[in-house]
């Protein structure tokens, strides 16, 4: 474990960058609020930190495709570890929430074509597996879910442009990728989409994480960006709101706020050269 320290500065720039180049390509969504950058407080390298980081008041947990691995908050020391088999049942597990002593995970067939997804739910203490609930071939990718205030269940099915067709006429995130909200059986209660400037931020990937924050609002990344974006459900109509962003040090993904520390936020940087991948654990401003 190493504090951030003097790294803080390119990233910064990167930050300012990244806002002045949302300003310029998508004049559009102005109206959603810039928030000043994160403070990041705390870094782990973590080899297995590919996909996402949940968290509870004690530990955190890094997910990659087919691994999850637990670590001591305080000293990043691992304390369990499950791992999937090679050509098991288990092949993309993209995010994760701890609610109630139970790891919830998203999971799908991700980059095999048609998508197939499912819910995968762990013992948070132990890692034992303890119950599993498949979409089948439905809307697209699973790529998070979390409870929101009421209790309800919410999550993405994503859809990607980099790896289905280059085309946004066809398969893409532009049209196809959803954000829902479930009934109690997992059915789907409702879907909206996402405004065209927010998946624009995505790129020709999509949604990759989400989570409802401590003020009860809810918080999505994309698949690369170091940004959180925070959106809400419309009045009227299908398409959700863009009401703010937030640079932080991540690198899209999935990320978890932190039960015991409000406002601090656990994400993930992969390493694109080979060496471990950072675990990143950041402060958000204050809303203005």
């Amino acid at each position: 474990m190493s504090a951030f320290s003097s790294r803080r500065r390119p990233f910064l720039a990167a930050a300012a960058g990244a806002v002045l180049a949302l300003a310029l390509a998508a004049p559009a969504a102005l109206a959603q609020e810039q928030r000043p950058a994160a403070e990041t407080i705390k870094r782990f390298q973590v080899p297995e930190a590919r996909q996402a980081v949940a968290v509870t008041e004690r530990s955190f947990y890094a997910i990659d495709n087919r691994t999850i691995a637990k670590f001591d908050k305080e000293t990043g020391k691992q304390v369990a570890k499950w791992e999937g088999p090679k050509g098991g049942p288990i092949l993309h597990l993209d995010s994760g929430v701890v609610r109630d002593g139970k790891l919830y995970t998203a999971h799908s067939n991700y980059p095999d074509w048609p998508m197939v997804s499912s819910v995968e739910v762990w013992d948070a203490e132990t890692l034992k597996h303890l119950e599993s609930h498949s979409f089948g071939i439905d809307r697209g990718s699973f790529t998070w879910l979390d409870r929101d205030p009421q209790g309800r269940w919410w999550g993405a099915f994503a859809n990607y442009n980099r790896v289905f067709d280059k085309s946004p006429l066809a398969y893409g995130n532009k049209f196809n990728t959803q954000i829902v909200r479930f009934n109690p059986d997992w059915s789907v209660a409702e879907a909206f989409v996402y405004p065209d400037a927010l998946v624009a931020r995505f790129q020709d990937m999509s949604n990759s994480g989400g989570a409802f924050g401590p003020d009860g609002r809810l918080y999505i990344t994309g698949h690369d960006n170091a940004e959180l974006y925070v959106i809400a459900a419309p009045e009227m109509g299908s398409v959700m709101q863009w009401l703010e962003t937030i640079p932080l040090e991540i690198g899209g993904q999935g990320f978890a706020f932190d039960p015991a520390e409000r406002g601090v936020v656990w994400g993930l940087i992969r390493n694109k050269a080979g060496g471990p991948n950072d675990v990143t654990v950041s402060r958000l401003p204050p809303r203005p």
